[in-house]
């Protein structure tokens, strides 16, 4: 029994408030300039960004009210649903192709993102199989090998978008899962290290992918090409120094910097509100995993405590490598920021999950 539910954690409705203020603000301020360039409408952008701020709130307040455990039973028919979008959006025709990736779905005016709602789903889904099957964890062909088997499948579907940087971020929110429900060290240890050969030989395979990580060790030996994004940057980063150059006024997002508004928002927001904004926003992030990882560890039964691990580490480990790709720390791979970056799919999914965990911290009882 989990009792009657309570109040849901404020620490993190609030930091995830702030997190979309900034994005909403950021948003408009980055985009304005293409915006207005490709569109002759400096508003685009932050118009439909507010449409889908409010679906998301309204989508987090709708699973915040909803009872955690009431997912245990939607988990499989939302996978298979999910899966059926990640084979649909590779149909020619059917999905969207953008800067050479296949990654949405069209409806009308309206897309879609499956990979988005891959992320979410895999966690729902994993969640409940770790917690029916967690006598078995301790077994790697019984406990681990089932939960790598649909892993494979989710994360083989959405590289031939291609989108390396989802699917890592899928793979390793799996992992932590399978961390927090017990498996073991040995086994654990042995994926890691298949793992990072897996993701060596993929960067090998893929040209544009060896060209990242070439640039990524030397951005300035092809500063037009396949360092340019990195470099701009840190141009962004580095001119805001402690109180940025003022809000509105980055000189990086006049058609300087690519993608201003979504994969590289955080560089931006560097330039314009200075360490003092970064830092703003890494604080909030901050307390949203601290609060986030404190309901998986005082969650009232295993279902609930995985749920949320994977939820914050999804957000989390999404948000550490944007800001690792910004900031140069690692190879650049299109991801967007969460709660930040411009887009739909993103966003309201996103804000689900939150919802989410929201929901399983009215049913921990603090001390």
């Amino acid at each position: 029994m989990v009792g009657r539910p309570k109040s849901p954690d404020y620490v993190i409705f609030f930091a995830i408030i702030g997190l979309l203020g900034f994005g909403i603000v950021m948003v408009y301020s980055a985009s304005a300039v293409s915006a207005y360039v490709n569109y002759n409408d400096s508003y685009y952008f932050l118009k439909r960004q507010i449409i889908w701020a409010v679906l998301g709130i309204l989508a987090m307040l709708l699973t915040m009210n909803i009872d955690y455990h009431a997912w245990r039973n939607l988990a499989k028919p939302i996978m298979l649903v999910t899966l059926l979008l990640l084979v649909l959006v590779l149909v020619p025709g059917l999905g969207k192709v953008v800067n050479g990736a296949r990654r949405w779905l069209g409806f009308g005016s309206l897309y879609l993102q499956p990979s988005e709602i891959a992320k979410l789903c895999m966690v729902l889904f994993t969640a409940n199989r770790l917690a029916l099957t967690q006598d078995k964890i301790g077994s790697f062909m019984k406990g681990v090998a089932p939960q790598l088997a649909i892993l494979l499948v989710v994360f083989g579907l959405i590289l031939k978008e291609p989108d390396l940087g989802t699917a890592l971020v899928i793979g390793g929110t799996v992992f932590i899962l399978l961390f927090a429900a017990g498996a073991k060290l040995a086994h654990l240890g042995s994926l890691g290290a298949v793992g990072v050969l897996g993701i060596v030989g993929l960067i090998i395979a893929e040209p544009y992918r060896l060209k990242r990580l070439l640039a990524f060790s030397d951005p300035w030996a092809d500063p037009l090409n396949s360092g340019y994004h990195i470099i701009q940057s840190l141009y962004a980063i580095g001119s805001g120094g402690l109180f940025g150059v003022g809000l509105g006024r980055s000189r990086e997002k006049f058609l300087y910097l690519p993608e201003p508004h979504t994969d590289f928002i955080f560089a931006i927001l560097g330039e314009e509100l200075g360490f003092i904004g970064t830092a703003t926003v890494l604080i909030l992030f901050f307390l949203f995993a601290w609060r986030g990882f404190k309901i998986a560890i005082s969650a009232p039964d295993i279902y609930g405590s995985l749920l949320a691990a994977g939820i914050t580490s999804m957000i989390v480990l999404q948000a550490l490598m944007n800001i690792a790709v910004v900031t140069a720390s690692m190879p650049v791979t299109g991801i967007p920021l969460p709660f930040l970056s411009f887009g739909g799919s993103a966003l309201i999914f996103t804000m689900a999950g939150v919802g989410i965990l929201l929901n399983v911290s009215r049913y921990v009882s603090w001390k």
